[in-house]
């Protein structure tokens, strides 16, 4: 009870926090002098002017007619996982972006684009681009200054391409690790959604939105409870009471509207059967009006179609509900279309569309969007740099687990025979994940990096050798052998599993080193915990290295002992299916290893 009590207290004082705190850290003057910027710009807008602001598209429905951009004042356009320029280099990015800026600087009052992407493990989308863990390694961190440098290390490379805005931090809250985004989430407890969302949005954001060329626009999201939807599925069903969603999935928020996030996304899920997009208690009554927040809310792809009804009454739900921009992401004309008409039937009121349009246009100058709308091209040699990698693999060593060692790590660097083995290890699109490059990610050499075995053969001595194989078959003699296992990349939906067991390859290669009688150490590298209970036995050393991205000699300084292993679970390690969903907390907890676990040397 004392420990609910306080619980309660430190929520109340988050609140009091949010309602004192000015937007993102301006003073009082210059917000005044941005509001009525604003309210300037606002009372010359035509209804078409207005409606276009709360339109958001992907590059690929208006690449080949920009024009549109400016016959319908679009203001904003993503590219969605996968959506690249033809030429995927840094600078085609930042030439596309160009041009589509050039179109919107031909409307009548010249109100800029805002670019968004999913750049949450690093510019993502670009190939070169340097790759940090996903959320879930680095909620193992529980540092959540490397969480800031990561964050602003992205913001620097996004920036450079001239996009102003990702959609990160997902401060989702995973309670069911068949989930295929577990991995979004830096943990199973509102504890680290606190702790990681603020330091994200200062990275992404700096202390002032838009007080350096490299301040790109955070977001936080999914907005209510998408890491506690029944069984875990995407896009499901969240069935908690208020005070669950409060404890919980809340606090995340509260952390980053204190940090000055200013932008939150909706999510896909539902609470009890009502789609969060259409529920104006949460985005309206409890966002904006109980959390202050001042920023803008933005739907997820095509979330305002789930809605039930027509689409016109889709739109109208969504709207009334507080959704400020609509990522539609493709047929504009028609929502064009429907939102005059609703606004012409009183379905929508003026004020609601000048309220949207407020948020997002202020957002627009705190950016200076207005003053500096082209790419910066001064920060092009940052895409991909050594400065960035060097962040990067300080992250994969603070976020690797060490869940068992037979005295066996660390590794001597001379006179070792070592059998790398399996294919994960020797492929960067499986070490970076989903949301690599590609949406659902993709095996293979997807971008630029050093995968872990390559990362092993730089780190050894040359007294020492190293064979690689991909199966276990042909093994060679050797002192130790370092098996990586784990998961193929995936995303959002396509990443759901009802069976977290290791797969029959990992089986079997884990097997053949066993039966060669070699020292076994294996690294998992997977979205989430997976079921080990049957090889934990087999192996002298185990290593929960989560999603590490392009940087394997994290993984290397860790193995030999450059680095002492920090990193501590962020989710429970369940013994079964049969215990998932398992959280700390709950009666009868008995997993095989505790939120919180981790060895060192």
């Amino acid at each position: 009870m004392r420990k609910r009590i306080l619980y309660f207290v430190v929520i109340l004082l988050a609140l009091i926090s949010c309602r004192n705190s000015s937007i993102n850290s301006f003073n009082q003057d210059e917000l005044e002098e941005i509001n009525k910027k604003v309210d300037a710009l606002l009372s010359k807008m035509t209804l078409d002017e207005k409606i276009g602001q709360m339109i958001q598209v992907d590059r690929s429905a208006v690449i080949n007619n920009p024009q549109d951009i400016k016959n319908y004042f679009i203001g904003s356009i993503l590219s969605g996982g996968g959506s690249a320029p033809e030429t995927n280099t840094p600078e085609a990015w930042a030439n596309m972006y160009d041009m589509f800026q050039s179109y919107a600087l031909q409307t009548r009052l010249k109100i800029p684009i805002i670019y968004g992407i999913d750049a949450v493990h690093g510019h993502n989308n670009v190939y070169g681009a340097v790759i940090f863990p996903h959320n879930i390694g680095l909620g193992c961190t529980r540092n959540p200054d490397i969480v800031e440098q990561v964050a602003r290390a992205t913001a620097i490379e996004v920036a450079a391409t001239g996009i102003d805005w990702t959609f990160a931090p997902c401060i989702a809250v995973p309670q069911d690790e068949r989930w295929g985004r577990t991995y979004e989430g830096f943990g199973e407890t509102s504890e680290l959604a606190e702790m990681m969302a603020a330091a994200a949005v200062r990275g992404y954001q700096t202390e002032i939105l838009g007080s350096s060329n490299s301040s790109i626009l955070a977001c936080a999201k999914h907005f209510l409870g998408d890491g506690g939807t029944k069984d875990g599925k995407d896009q499901g069903d969240t069935q908690v009471d208020e005070s669950v969603l409060r404890r919980v999935h809340l606090p995340g928020y509260i952390s980053a509207i204190n940090a000055g996030v200013g932008s939150v996304m909706v999510s896909y899920s539902s609470i009890f059967g009502q789609k969060m997009h259409g529920n104006k208690y949460w985005i309206t009554d409890v966002l904006k009006g109980e959390l202050k927040f001042q920023g803008f809310v933005v739907s997820d792809w095509g979330g305002v179609d789930q809605l039930p009804g027509d689409y016109k009454t889709k739109l109208e739900t969504a709207i009334n509900a507080g959704i400020d921009m609509v990522m539609l992401p493709y047929d504009y004309k028609n929502f064009f279309v429907n939102m005059k008409q609703l606004i012409n039937e009183n379905r929508i009121s003026i004020s609601r569309i000048d309220d949207a349009v407020r948020r997002i246009l202020r957002v627009k100058f705190q950016l200076g969007l207005f003053e500096k709308p082209f790419a910066d091209r001064s920060l092009l040699s940052k895409v991909g740099s050594q400065e960035h990698r060097t962040i990067a693999r300080e992250a994969v060593r603070q976020s690797l687990v060490l869940l068992k060692n037979n005295k066996i790590l660390p590794l001597s660097k001379s006179n070792k025979k070592i059998l790398v083995a399996g294919k994960a290890a020797n492929d960067i699109g499986i070490q970076c994940g989903g949301w690599t490059i590609a949406w659902q990610g993709a095996e293979g050499n997807v971008t630029k990096g050093t995968t872990i075995l390559e990362a092993i053969k730089k780190a050894v001595s040359q007294n020492s050798s190293v064979t690689y194989s991909i199966d276990g078959n042909n093994l060679s003699d050797a002192d130790v052998a370092i098996a990586v296992i784990g998961e193929k990349p995936y995303a959002e939906g396509q990443g759901d599993r009802t069976d977290l067991n290791l797969s029959k390859e990992d089986l079997e290669l884990i097997s053949k080193i066993r039966a060669k009688g070699i020292p076994l150490i294996v690294i998992l590298i997977s979205g989430r915990p997976m079921i080990i209970t049957n090889i934990i036995e087999d192996c002298d050393a185990f290593i929960a290295a989560w999603l590490p991205g392009t940087e394997g000699d994290g993984i290397a300084d860790v193995i030999f002992g450059d680095y002492k292993p920090t990193g501590k679970l962020s989710h429970s390690w369940p013994r079964s299916m049969s215990q998932i969903p398992i959280n700390i907390g709950d009666n009868n907890y008995n997993p095989l290893f505790p939120y919180g676990y981790g060895l060192t040397y």
